[in-house]
């Protein structure tokens, strides 16, 4: 039965008048605070739902667009056709499909994400599309990050929810549940998921060194400050814009868009936010589905008001309301039917279990972010697993070098291995214990068809976190093949962060500044090292002038091809020969920091020998041909720089039609494959080509 508009007929209406005086309950920001049955009731209030359906639609566009891009679809031959490759699951039982199925199960999530759309078969396209993206999702660590995480949160809720009651297929199909009103929890969830990505990302921007503008160096530059560039220094911008207007943008907007008079500034200061942080980081839709979740905090029938409005401006459709209809997932006020009998609303065991979830659901989310003490084996620095926890862009990582030494347990022998050997050339596993662990058992089996059946293992990564001293993140001295690792231990061969040293960073800031304007060809890399411990080190031979300077603590060095030691005490500094190895032991009873000074000889003449080709001196081939490589380089760049926004666009998306177009080769490729029974590889060859083939 259709409902009036009329203020005074509505079920929102009726529940609010049907409470009075000290039986109404508080409100505290739209939620209510109360007793058990009035929180059911309140949380399964009926409420339009047309704004959730703008969101489902919105988000389910987003994630068909996602699917070629940033869940790998245009990519899923290079992730998954080497069965050498080491991978990094969540669970170690986790395996990818074979490589033909796997794309089927991208295939089943595309479909997914087209019905959840069209809300068409909704509640299983929502599995579909929920069950194969966590799939996918957990398969590979190395690529988890928080926007990610926060897309399989969204396909949860829109799951659990009824989004499919306006503008859906199903409610052509089904007339019965078309315009019908939603339980208010659909909303509720929503909200606090979006509301907890702005808050807690603002309560981590709390840290110390994002405080102090650590964390996002050089974003000044970019052009997106261009404004601001001529009120401040690109230092204040870096600091004030970046960081403290970041933290408090976090703290704010999730508060300001709860209000009616404060959400419209909320909105404005997101399509800045989002606009600007689309155009300075790779962070694929993430900032296109936080805008798309904006308007979840509006009024819930405002697609409706809209509608009333173009209606009236333009006249020639219908200008009042729709009206809503009873749903009997909703909780309504007592009230007589249309011929005057009383009907008193039953609350059954699924109000009261929804209820129970979005509870549960909420103080989850709340908690999750600080959880990490539960899981302390995943404490590598920062806390936690890395994907769930809102710390976005509080942490910056710069890796100095990484070295894997294998022992051969049976002959003694002792070599190197590459640090991508078996992996596609991503480095995240270094920062991470768990996938150290990982990776050092999968490079156990793989040795093992090189004749060496019992091997140690021992990694040595040197790595910065927020501009600091290079330092070891793990204790070379343990072999990680028989290192024990548990979530629920924290890791005993996790080096700690030189977190006392961290008030270095301004002097080494200003060391680097004097050392640039008096030779701008010399480099500088800043290290600091544990008592006990040593580090061997190669010279190239093309790095002259190279120099080591002990800034604090005490070391012994040893010249190793020219067999002799030298110990250095603060400001000494040791001119290093080239082309030979070096090794520093700390000797000191505290860390060590040190510095080397060094030009890159190569670099250096090379761009003097490209210097005098440009100005008609010199005529040497190799140098010929790499100067005009970076002629053309410099063309195609000053070209990009002066492409027309039309001419941008075009070339945005041209490229991205080419992924699109590949991924949908390649699965039409895979399921020829398999409905045919033919190779996959032989398809690949007849129907790509062989620029491609040859890669595969």
């Amino acid at each position: 039965m259709e409902l009036s508009r009329n203020p005074e007929t509505t079920p929102e209406s009726r529940l609010a008048r049907d409470k009075s005086g000290a039986e109404r309950v508080s409100l505290l920001c739209g939620y209510r605070l109360c007793r058990w049955s009035e929180l059911v009731a309140w949380l399964h209030s009926p409420v339009d739902p047309s704004s959730l359906a703008i969101f489902r639609i919105l988000y389910s566009l987003f994630m068909i667009l996602d699917i070629p891009f940033e869940r790998g679809l245009g990519q899923v031959d290079y992730r998954f056709s080497d069965p050498e490759e080491c991978r990094f699951p969540l669970f170690d039982f986790l395996k990818p499909l074979p490589l033909v199925w796997m794309y089927v199960v991208y295939l089943m999530m595309f479909v997914g994400a087209v019905g959840m759309l069209l809300g068409f078969l909704y509640r299983f396209s929502c599995l579909l599309f929920f069950t194969t993206y966590w799939y996918v999702y957990l398969l590979d660590k190395t690529l988890w990050n928080n926007h990610s995480y926060l897309y399989g949160l969204c396909a949860l809720i829109l799951l659990l929810s009824d989004a499919n009651r306006s503008w859906s297929i199903d409610g052509i199909i089904h007339p019965t549940i078309r315009n019908t009103h939603v339980p208010l929890w659909n909303y509720v969830l929503l909200r606090v998921q979006f509301f907890i990505v702005y808050f807690v990302a603002g309560l981590k921007k709390l840290d110390p060194d994002w405080l102090s503008g650590y964390s996002m160096e050089s974003l000044a530059h970019h052009w997106v400050f261009s404004p601001f560039k001529y009120l401040m220094s690109l230092e204040q911008i870096d600091l004030l814009i970046v960081h403290h207007g970041g933290l408090l943008y976090d703290l704010s907007v999730g508060f300001l868009l709860l209000f009616d008079y404060t959400r419209p500034v909320a909105i404005v200061l997101s399509l800045f936010f989002h606009g600007m942080n689309s155009q300075m980081f790779t962070i694929g839709l993430f900032p296109y589905v936080m805008l798309a979740a904006l308007p979840i905090f509006c009024s819930t029938d405002w697609p409706k008001q809209v509608k009333q409005k173009v209606a009236q401006k333009i006249g020639w459709l219908s200008s009042s309301l729709d009206g809503t209809r009873f749903s009997s997932g909703c909780i309504y006020p007592d009230s007589d039917d249309d011929n005057g009998k009383h009907r008193k609303q039953r609350v059954g065991k699924k109000h009261h279990l929804m209820s129970l979830f979005t509870l549960t659901y909420v103080a989850l989310q709340f908690f999750l972010p600080y959880s990490h003490f539960l899981t302390p084996g995943y404490n590598t620095w920062t806390n936690g697993l890395y994907g769930y926890s809102w710390d976005m862009m509080v942490h910056t990582w710069s890796t100095q070098h990484m070295r894997i030494t294998y022992v051969d347990e049976e002959t003694g022998a002792t070599g190197f291995l590459k640090p991508d050997a078996w992996t596609r050339g991503h480095i995240r596993w270094s920062s991470h214990a768990d996938m150290i662990k990982q990776y050092a058992s999968c490079i156990q089996q793989r040795l093992k068809s090189h004749n060496i059946q019992d091997v140690a293992l021992y990694f040595d990564v040197w790595r910065s976190l927020n501009d600091r001293f290079q330092q070891r993140m793990f204790d070379p001295r343990v072999n990680v093949i028989n290192a024990p690792w548990s979530p629920w231990q924290g890791t005993a061969w996790l080096m700690p962060l030189l977190t006392e040293l961290s008030n270095w960073r301004k002097k080494m800031d200003e060391i680097e500044k004097d050392i640039y304007n008096s030779n701008h060809d010399v480099d500088v890399v800043f290290m600091a090292d544990f008592p006990g411990l040593s580090v061997e080190n190669y010279i190239q031979s093309d790095l002259s002038n190279c120099s080591i300077q002990l800034l604090k603590g005490e070391v012994a060095i040893e010249l190793v091809n020219l067999g002799k030691n030298y110990t250095l005490r603060e400001n000494d500094t040791l001119l290093l020969p080239s082309g030979q190895y070096h090794t520093i032991y700390t000797i000191s009873d505290t860390p060590s920091c040190f510095m080397y000074l060094y030009i890159n000889e190569t670099e250096h003449h090379l761009q003097k020998r490209l210097h005098d080709l440009e100005h008609g001196n010199g005529d040497d081939p190799s140098i010929r041909e790499l100067y005009q490589q970076v002629q053309e380089q410099k063309h195609q760049i000053s070209v990009m720089a002066n492409l027309t926004v039309w001419n941008r666009l075009s070339h945005f998306f041209t490229e991205k039609l080419k992924h699109v177009v590949r991924s949908v080769t390649m699965t039409t490729i895979a399921i020829q494959s398999i409905v045919m029974g033919e190779n996959f590889e032989v398809l690949f060859n007849a129907t790509v080509g062989e620029q491609e083939s040859a890669a595969f």
